[in-house]
């Protein structure tokens, strides 16, 4: 990914006819996200296990893209789950949106994908929502590894401190709680 960010100058001083380390236009700035994600984006890729695989459907869009995450131990092992990870305009100060495209039943995942988790809220009762020092490293293993590589009796232990979000996840709690250890 820092290829990207060096080519993404190079482009731009071809574009206005400046060398790349030139004096830069107003009208071509670029963002504070996008800043933060060039370098986050590399960090998260250099440290992803080897049971995950982040793409990018459009390689100069780096607020956009998907994490493909296939558990090798716990509850959810040798599934295949694809989230979807959207970083808005306003982030560092607002969490990413994060959304699993595969059908799952799990108590922090609704039937839509919407994934309830303290640390992708913006503002948290319990305090342990989003803080602009969080980084997309942090986010994608505690949003979506750690959920999945939970085994039977640590699961059964979450659910005890987690409220289901919707009726669906209910009857998964309950579900859940009931299998032998």
């Amino acid at each position: 990914m820092l290829t990207l960010a060096s080519k993404l100058k190079r482009d731009e001083g071809v574009k206005t006819g400046r060398a790349p380390g030139g004096p830069s236009d107003s009208s071509h700035r670029v963002s504070i996200r996008d800043r933060l994600l060039i370098k986050e984006v590399a960090e998260l890729e250099a440290n992803l296990p080897s049971t995950c695989e982040a793409s990018f459907p459009d390689e100069n869009k780096l607020h956009h893209f998907q994490l493909a995450v296939s558990p090798d131990e716990g509850y959810y092992q040798s599934g295949k789950f694809q989230f979807e990870i959207n970083v808005p305009e306003a982030y560092n100060m607002v969490p990413p949106k994060v959304k699993c495209q595969t059908r799952i039943w799990h108590p922090n995942i609704a039937e839509t994908g919407e994934i309830c988790l303290s640390l992708l809220r913006e503002h948290s009762i319990d305090g342990t929502g989003w803080a602009p020092t969080r980084t997309l490293k942090v986010m994608t293993i505690k949003s979506t590894l750690r959920p999945l590589c939970l085994s039977g009796a640590s699961l059964r232990s979450h659910l005890v401190t987690t409220q289901p979000i919707s009726l669906c996840n209910a009857y998964v709690t309950s579900s859940i709680s009931s299998l032998p250890l």
